[in-house]
């Protein structure tokens, strides 16, 4: 810039100076001439004589002006890169963005996308809110709009630092004490595990479930008259628990298999069975039934020995005991049989230090809030002791044993039910012991955290996959249209727009009506489990669409019905109640709650309300049968209609019902006819042995001798649906 100035002022100087020069010269000019010019005009001479003091103080001013100018241009040039990059906008982008979100990110309008993608590679016409974008087109978005790109990163791309509750090391076997063996009772429905219970501890659990069917897991301490204690775990035999029977199986030392001497092996018993291998847990055969006259404890055990169950009888090492669960013949003998087990397993719990257990089942109670019947393996549990199971967290305000009295301490191997939790965890979930509220918070965040990554990862691979189609569906469409002028393109664009048509109202009823959203309400957690499990084998899915709208557990409120209102669904509701007012709003609101306190009667429920959503089927009744003996044609006006001369062989022919043409089998027509005669009479019923002519509202059907007419009619009989779901 200096240098600048130097030569700018140089050259100033030496025009100054030539000016001086020619001024001078100028002013010897009028000395000389100065006779001849009159004072008319001394304006003209003024201004030709500039004076060297003049002059200097226009150069001042120029160069003063030209430096101040010249300076801003410099600050300006240096200041410039660093406002434009303030001025640019820093827009946040992630990879698999849908064009709705992008504009959202720029704080644009939607249309800003689509006209900064105008004249790219993209099609535009196929570009929806929802359409995700390529890392390309993002780029060329924001590039377009004047604005910085940042690329943001994934969230499970930053290290946080793992703050789970882990279950202890193996405690030093001189710490450890014998304890209880925890007893699973398995078998099938109606087999006689509940009544065998009963027995046991001298309750009426059977008189209590509905239909004389277990439906939740039920943990017993019972005490033997030898001193001896059997916790018990009476899981449901229903083909709708496995689930639930597959968890009792996983916490359990013995698995007492029980088989009806009259009934044999079902297929409950050998998923109990499997149940049993797969948690490498000892089994013992409790043969029951045996006082009933058609048993038959030896087809039991041979019919088992297909399974892997080899009996002592037979050479094997598991032990087999012929009972009645409901006289209590030999009752002891299992008992006695499942002690000398556990004493060869040499069962030991360590009940010191924090505790740890399994969750077996869980419940809402009015009174007391989220309530779970739990398993203690290890530790002491004791009144104000803060647990984590699952995403949930307690501290324990009331314990109480399976007859609902409190308890101060739970040991190893005790049922205990436990209340006080902030949410309802669920069944199965592990039980750890922590040492305060706030760890117990820092671990349920963690793991809510865990949870949210994986369906992060779930949810990009998904968009992954959707934008690969997109992206081949895309390129198809290109090399559909590639070669084509885009007058041609665009009509075809048109065209398969036209073919488009909205659904009309009477289609999109019809639609609606093939979507079945249910809202499941259940006691406890293990019964909703179920459910939702039987849920899962629907596969009628191109008959009517099932929908699981909501599942949860307690009683029907207000919010299933809002919900299942906006869903146009149902509510179904086991073993829970529904007031009197949630049942009037749901009737204004044209909702159904239907309530079962069997799980197999609310399947059964379900298979009629899917059933009541198929279109009607259209069933043929036929009504008489006519054998074709002759064929010839009459002449009405100027064309020969072809008539069959025929014999009714069955039932009754009438002429206003809908008929079909048989031959070889086969139905080569259907429809209506046009004249039904006895010789020469017009008649509207033909009967059986009786002779007769009938042509056919179509004339291009050839009658052969030998074809059957059957006359028959339609009636719409309600379609049933194909999901079976196994029981």
């Amino acid at each position: 810039m200096n240098q600048k100035i130097l030569k700018l002022e140089n050259l100033i100087r030496f025009h100054t100076v030539f000016r001086q020069l020619h001024s001078l010269s100028n002013r010897r000019m009028l000395v000389q001439w100065s006779p001849v010019f009159s004072s008319a005009y001394p304006v003209w001479t003024t201004q030709l004589c500039f004076r060297p003091w003049q002059t200097d103080a226009i150069i001042g001013v120029a160069l003063s002006q030209y430096r101040l100018l010249v300076t801003k241009k410099g600050e300006r040039a240096q200041r410039s890169p660093l406002s434009s990059s303030k001025s640019k906008k820093e827009v946040e982008v992630w990879i698999g963005m849908t064009t709705e979100e992008l504009a959202r990110a720029m704080e644009k309008d939607i249309d800003c996308v689509y006209e900064a993608l105008m004249n790219t590679a993209i099609d535009i016409d196929s570009l929806e809110a929802h359409s995700h974008l390529d890392e390309v087109w993002i780029k060329e978005v924001v590039k377009k709009m004047g604005m910085k790109l940042k690329w943001s990163k994934l969230k499970q791309d930053k290290v946080r630092e793992n703050k789970d509750a882990v279950r202890r090391p193996q405690a030093d076997p001189a710490l450890l004490t014998p304890r209880s063996p925890v007893v699973t009772v398995m078998g099938h429905v109606d087999h006689g595990k509940t009544t065998l219970l009963d027995k046991l501890r001298k309750t009426q659990v059977a008189a209590m479930e509905a239909g004389g069917i277990t439906q939740h897991i039920g943990a017993f301490l019972v005490s033997l008259p030898s001193g001896e204690k059997i916790t018990f775990l009476d899981t449901p035999g229903h083909a709708a628990f496995s689930a639930m029977r597959a968890r009792g199986a996983q916490v359990t030392d013995i698995v007492i298999l029980v088989v009806a001497a009259d009934d044999g092996v079902m297929k409950q018993t050998v998923e109990s069975i499997e149940h049993a291998k797969d948690a490498q847990v000892p089994i013992i055969l409790a043969v029951n039934k045996c006082d009933k006259t058609e048993a038959d404890p030896e087809k039991v055990k041979k019919e088992l020995l297909a399974h892997d169950v080899v009996c002592e009888d037979y050479g094997g090492d598991v032990q087999a005991v012929h009972i009645s669960a409901l006289t209590g013949d030999n009752l002891m003998a299992l008992a006695e049989a499942t002690i000398a087990l556990a004493e060869m397993l040499e069962l030991k719990a360590d009940p010191s230090g924090p505790v740890e257990g399994t969750v077996i089942e869980s419940f809402t109670d009015k009174g007391r809030g989220p309530v779970t019947t739990a398993i203690i393996q290890r530790g002491t549990l004791r009144k104000g002791s803060i647990l984590v199971a699952g995403k949930s967290w307690a501290k324990v305000r009331l314990m109480f044993d399976e007859n609902g009295k409190p308890i101060h301490e739970a040991y190893p191997s005790m049922p205990v039910g436990i209340v006080g939790w902030r949410d309802l965890p669920s069944a199965g979930d592990e039980i750890l012991e922590v040492e305060s509220e706030s760890r117990a918070r820092e671990v349920v965040n963690w793991r809510k955290h865990e949870q949210e990554q994986e369906k992060n990862k779930e949810d990009l691979k998904i968009i992954e996959e959707k934008r690969k189609e997109h992206q081949e569906a895309h390129r198809k469409a290109r090399e559909k249209y590639g070669t084509l002028h885009w007058k041609e393109r665009s009509f075809l664009k048109y065209q398969e727009k036209k073919e488009q048509k909205p659904l009309k109202k009477k289609e999109k009823e019809e639609r609606d009506s093939n979507v079945l959203p249910i809202i499941i309400k259940g006691d406890v957690d293990g019964s909703v489990e179920a459910i939702v499990n039987i849920m899962d084998t629907y596969d009628a899915s191109h008959e009517c669409e099932l929908q699981l709208v909501h599942f949860g557990v307690g009683d029907i409120s207000e919010n299933d019905v809002n919900l299942a209102e906006t869903f146009h669904g149902v509510i179904y509701g086991f073993n829970v109640n529904a007031g009197n007012v949630i049942q009037k709003s749901a009737t204004k609101k044209g909702v159904k709650i239907k309530l079962h306190k069997i799980i197999y009667r609310l399947i059964e429920d379900l298979q009629e309300e899917l059933s009541s959503r198929l279109p009607c089927i259209v069933e043929e009744h036929p009504i008489g049968e006519a054998s074709i003996l002759a064929t010839f044609s009459v002449t009405e006006g100027k064309k020969k209609v072809p008539v069959a001369g025929c014999r009714v062989q069955k039932g009754q022919l009438e002429k206003l019902k809908k008929f079909k043409l048989i031959r070889n089998g086969h139905v080569i027509w259907k429809g209506s006819l046009t004249s039904l005669k006895h010789h020469k009479d017009d008649i509207s019923v033909i009967k059986t042995g009786m002779d007769c002519g009938l042509s056919l509202d179509e004339e291009k059907i050839e009658f052969k001798v030998g074809d059957e007419i059957v006359c028959y009619e339609e009636k719409e009989v309600p379609a049933k649906t194909s999901w079976d779901p196994g029981f």
